[in-house]
């Protein structure tokens, strides 16, 4: 049974072993609160998951050690478990899904873990790592259903109340659900009045979905870019957890999440990955059922795969009105080009891309489509432009945000 006294002696344990992040005021990023960002992005290992994988290991009997560790994980998990294992010499298997970041699996390979792709989600790289550990003989480290994880990821919640006296919510990505259950539970029982909110990415939303029907379910599929916490289904010990301790689990789009990324990465100086993200996305889009609170989120991770980061600062830009495209119908003759950019440009708007199309079949013979990309301020800007369009008699048959 999870206790205050096992979370205190992890704290202990990883004394040595681990960062204790800093805790920053995030005063560029809009929000109805008083944003914070716990920055776990920035632990060994790029993430939080250290924390729960050193003290399970650390509280195995050496005839455990010497069966050898097994682990699942979509990654951040397996770079904790890696890592741990090397430290204290014990062979380690991971079993990765083949879908997860090239970064993510060599990350682990550098500490010296064995890999076992295996094709398709974080459930079936599960289901394999168990039907492993049963031919084998090999101990499981549980990503997050585990009272030790979970003490281990628990100890976010102390260095958080150790660092910010007046918090009134703490608001943590959520997959499983170990960070969030070890953290609710060491925060509401040391703090009560604290509220905790958890965040999931809709299209992954197990947690959400468990706590809304009451009894934890399987997801068809999932379908989301943060893949740290792409979960099918939460966990038996997590989600009692989460039903005594956390106060509500929400939602937030892969839109949403880009511009939180973008956003930290422009205002904070700081890289999150997607499932990192989550919690700051909930933050600036208004999910919280808070107003003017000292809000602590807490940034789990910083493993973005860099062959995705071009794609999310797109969508970042587009969701946050700070890039747009318009398609305006026009007569084909000579000048509209210079018309429709003289007015972009008269209002602030900076065209970096220009598409004209005189073929579409919808259109009339002699007239065009001119598709402009440009970048803008806000949603209010594209407004002002496009507004400013229309007045000079510029027809706008399409827009993409």
């Amino acid at each position: 049974m999870l206790t205050l006294d096992k979370i205190y002696q992890a704290s202990y344990v990883l004394k040595e072993v681990i960062r204790n992040t800093s805790l920053i005021a995030a005063t560029n990023i809009p929000s109805e609160n008083n944003l914070y960002l716990k920055t776990e992005n920035l632990q060994l290992t790029g993430s939080f998951k250290i924390r729960g994988s050193y003290f399970k290991i650390s509280q195995l009997s050496d005839e455990e050690k010497k069966k050898g560790i097994i682990a699942c994980s979509a990654g951040n998990h397996a770079q904790g478990v890696a890592l741990a294992a090397q430290k204290n010499n014990i062979p380690c298997l991971i079993c990765m899904s083949d879908s997860a970041p090239i970064s993510k699996i060599e990350a682990t390979r550098s500490y010296g873990a064995e890999i076992c792709l295996v094709e398709g989600t974080y459930d079936d790289a599960y289901r394999k790592a168990l039907e492993l550990q049963k031919e084998k003989g090999y101990t499981l480290i549980h990503p997050f259903d585990d009272e030790d994880v979970i003490a281990g990821q628990g100890t976010v919640g102390l260095e958080i109340l150790e660092q910010l006296d007046d918090v009134d919510a703490v608001v943590v990505p959520v997959g499983g659900g170990g960070l969030i259950s070890g953290l609710a539970y060491a925060i509401k029982t040391l703090q009560p009045s604290c509220k905790v909110y958890g965040v999931q990415a809709a299209g992954a939303a197990s947690m959400y979905e468990a706590c809304k029907c009451k009894q934890i379910t399987t997801l068809e599929s999932i379908n989301t870019f943060a893949d740290g916490i792409a979960v099918m289904r939460a966990g038996e010990l997590t989600y009692d957890l989460v039903q005594n301790y956390v106060d509500e689990i929400i939602t937030v789009s892969d839109d949403e999440i880009a511009a939180a990324i973008l956003m930290l990465m422009e205002k904070e100086k700081l890289v999150a990955e997607g499932a990192g993200a989550v919690s700051v996305a909930a933050a600036m889009f208004n999910k919280l059922p808070l107003k003017n609170k000292n809000v602590v989120c807490v940034v789990s991770g910083g493993n973005i795969d860099v062959n995705i980061l071009d794609r999310v600062i797109t969508r970042g830009l587009l969701m946050s009105g700070r890039k747009t495209s318009l398609t305006i119908a026009l007569v084909d003759k000579p000048g509209q080009l210079e018309g429709v950019s003289r007015t972009i440009s008269k209002c602030g708007g900076n065209v970096v891309a220009v598409n004209y199309d005189n073929g579409d079949p919808d259109m009339d013979i002699n007239s065009c489509f001119l598709k402009i990309t440009m970048e803008t301020k806000n949603h209010k800007h594209i407004e002002d432009i496009k507004h400013e369009l229309s007045s000079q008699g510029f027809e706008i048959v399409k827009e993409r945000t």
